[in-house]
């Protein structure tokens, strides 16, 4: 199944749907596992929420690229070259510190795309997006919360935090890249412009990491290919767990 909508709006919704899923999944595969049993029911509550978000985007893309596909066909029906999430949500979670990293970065990005599309023209688009920036408000919170805990924590948390955000940090160079569907919407007023996106998430978090005495890495390695369907090896292994019982019965239901 193929996952290119012909719309560019298409396009764009069922990126933004696939980052929210892949996201939720990984936040999922935490539940039982999280170190104490707040942030066990805190992380799955997170991953509920990317889950709802991403459920409503596949349902508007379903109108916009005219296939009117459910959203298990999406989640499950698609193969890995068809998912057009950025690199950054599909990284395995390591430990809490690198959990909480790719949170904070993330959820930092997507509260400033969500503010951006509530004012889009695409009415059903904007309902979701405003929706979906209160529980990202939460989300960003809480990844901020434990960044400050465990950055200006003790010298073991602090080296874990300094590490996950100095594997991470490269992945978020993708989230800024603008291509021929993207700089196509923002004139229509109907996507978040990567440049504005840009300037407010370095201030965001760059407030977070000096209050967090971590340092802002310096990378210049900035892999890219997740928006075109070219995904890290991880992923293959996590869509396959992802869409385990669906294939292997297919048309079950409770």
């Amino acid at each position: 199944m193929t996952a290119v909508a012909v719309d560019p709006a298409g396009v764009y919704t069922l990126r933004l749907a696939d980052d929210c899923l892949v996201l939720s999944h990984r936040l999922g595969q935490w539940s039982s596992r999280a170190p104490t049993l707040e942030e066990d029911v805190a992380l799955t509550n997170i991953a509920l929420d990317l889950l709802g978000q991403g459920r409503a985007m596949y349902a508007r893309t379903a109108e916009l690229d005219g296939t009117w596909r459910s959203e298990d066909a999406y989640a499950y029906l698609r193969d890995e070259r068809d998912f057009v999430n950025c690199l950054l949500v599909e990284q395995e979670n390591g430990d809490f510190a690198a959990t909480i990293v790719r949170q904070l970065l993330y959820s930092t990005y997507q509260l400033e795309v969500w503010r951006a599309l509530s004012d889009s023209p695409d009415a059903q688009v904007a309902a979701i997006a405003a929706k979906a920036v209160k529980e990202v408000i939460y989300h960003l919170d809480h990844a901020t919360q434990w960044t400050l805990r465990l950055g200006d924590g003790t010298e073991e948390s602090h080296r874990r935090m300094q590490t996950a955000l100095d594997h991470l940090w490269p992945y978020t160079a993708e989230l800024f890249e603008s291509d021929e569907v993207t700089r196509d919407l923002v004139e229509r007023g109907q996507a978040a412009d990567p440049e504005r996106l840009r300037a407010a998430w370095d201030v965001s978090v760059d407030r977070v990491l000096h209050d967090a005495t971590l340092e802002r890495p310096s990378a210049s390695w900035a892999p890219t290919g997740g928006r075109r369907g070219l995904h890290t090896e991880s992923f293959g292994y996590m869509v396959a767990e992802m869409q385990h019982l669906h294939r292997a019965h297919p048309g079950a239901s409770w």
